[in-house]
């Protein structure tokens, strides 16, 4: 079946992209603004050491989360299109509890590894023994808020406003949250408590929207075994190993090495290159936002054959490189007075690894359709083996140069690791549509 460009399933496609992406680009619009106010109150209040401080904590409870955590969404659009499909409400409803159950144990596993990584290297983190309790329940808090099987619910259905409402709560809680730590307590302890806030407000607002929108879909709660979504999904588990280590490998890649940075220059440098690197990724938000919105459509048109997918695959492409080249403009022009109205003089030295994060963050949003499609087309074994070889680049090149060149060589490394990411998931992207043809 021969499609059309623009027209058909591959333009169809093309227009939900665009109109999911929008959705999430609004919550994350609300998100970009008050995320200058809230990151302006802590930065301000805490100064660039205990802001440093504040960074590695923040990093090593992402970083947790991230090891023990799966993408069950994934999993929830992936298998539950056929059951939504086929009007099979029980076994998507066995599904979901199967990603449930997996979240769940997945927080046991997080606060285990965060009780043993605070006992046994608190003192590389610069907390001090008073405030270990306070960062294991902050822990605590981030792992039992894992939102991905609501998340997928809501985009199965296709209903990323109400996701893109939910969303908003975190800045919003954030905001609210900073507000009281700056009138309150003023210090670690009480933006740990906002933070952690923001993740609860966000948590309770996914689920009251994915319930709601499941309503009279999701089947019955009880209706068979659980255990059973196995044998109805053929491949779950190996889709499910490859998509938790692929997600895995990538943030840790990147929260990593805010902790190899303090650990090489301490907390000023990690506050410093947490705080370009958490702008560059805020200025190139629209990466992750598209890949959620392409991963949905490509796994429905990897269904209509090779030319519905190709079309569609093309399309998003260059919508990334145009989406890419306007933020690498914008990082130039506006990073440096933007970085200084955010985070005041003191941080201004963060401008050279805002540029360089800023560089290498836009080479992901330019090759973002790669990683979807390669889910999408039964490749996600393939996709996990690039994304290992890209990770063990990434953090070899910051051993070699963090001693040679500071914050700057690691810097440089996320741009070589982010080329080579780039050409290894393009060569077998484009494999997997002219296979799929």
């Amino acid at each position: 079946m021969k499609v059309k460009r623009g027209s058909g399933q591959a333009g169809d496609g093309f227009s939900r992209i665009l109109a999911n992406t929008g959705w999430l680009l609004g919550g994350k619009g609300v998100g970009a603004i008050l995320s200058i106010a809230y990151l302006a109150i802590v930065t301000r209040t805490l100064g660039v050491a205990d802001f440093g401080r504040f960074a590695l904590v923040l990093s090593a409870a992402q970083v947790i989360k991230t090891l023990v955590s799966f993408d069950s969404w994934q999993i929830v659009v992936r298998y539950g299109q056929p059951h939504v499909s086929a009007g099979a409400g029980d076994a998507l409803n066995r599904l979901l509890r199967f990603c449930i159950l997996i979240d769940l144990a997945s927080a046991v596993a997080g606060g285990v590894i965060a009780a043993a990584i605070l006992l046994l290297f608190h003192d590389l983190l610069d907390l001090g023994p008073h405030m270990a309790l306070q960062v294991w329940l902050f822990c605590m808090v981030m792992m039992v808020t894992i939102r991905s099987s609501p998340t997928g619910l809501l985009r199965l259905f296709d209903r990323f406003d109400s996701a893109a409402l939910a969303e908003t709560m975190i800045p919003v809680g954030r905001m609210i949250g900073a507000g009281a730590a700056l009138l309150w307590m003023p210090d670690i302890t009480g933006f740990l408590i906002a933070w952690g806030f923001a993740e609860l407000l966000c948590a309770l607002s996914y689920w009251g929207m994915a319930l709601h929108v499941g309503r009279g879909r999701i089947g019955h709660w009880r209706a068979g075994r659980t255990i059973d979504a196995r044998a109805e999904n053929p491949g779950i588990v190996g889709f499910l190993t490859a998509t938790n280590l692929q997600t895995s490998l990538s943030s840790i890649g990147q929260q990593v090495a805010v902790l190899i940075v303090g650990a090489f220059v301490g907390p000023v440098g990690a506050g410093l290159y947490r705080l370009a690197n958490q702008l560059a990724n805020a200025l190139t938000k629209i990466s992750s936002l598209l890949s959620r919105s392409i991963f949905v459509e490509l796994s429905r048109s990897s269904s209509h054959g090779g030319d519905a997918l190709g079309t569609l695959f093309r399309r998003t492409n260059r919508l990334a490189l145009i989406a890419g080249a306007v933020i690498i403009a914008l990082i130039a022009t506006i990073g440096r007075p933007l970085l200084g109205f955010i985070a005041g003089p003191e941080f201004l030295p963060a401008y050279p690894l805002l540029l360089l994060l800023g560089i290498a963050a836009c080479i992901e949003l330019i090759g973002v359709s790669y990683r979807p499609l390669l889910m999408a087309t039964d490749r996600a074994g393939l996709s996990l083996r690039i994304t290992f070889v890209a990770t063990l680049l990434l953090l070899g090149l910051q051993a070699a140069l963090l001693p040679l060149y500071g914050t700057i060589g690691a810097a440089v490394a996320n741009i070589a690791a982010a080329l080579a990411a780039f050409a290894m998931m393009g060569w077998a992207s484009r494999r997997a549509v002219a296979d799929h043809g």
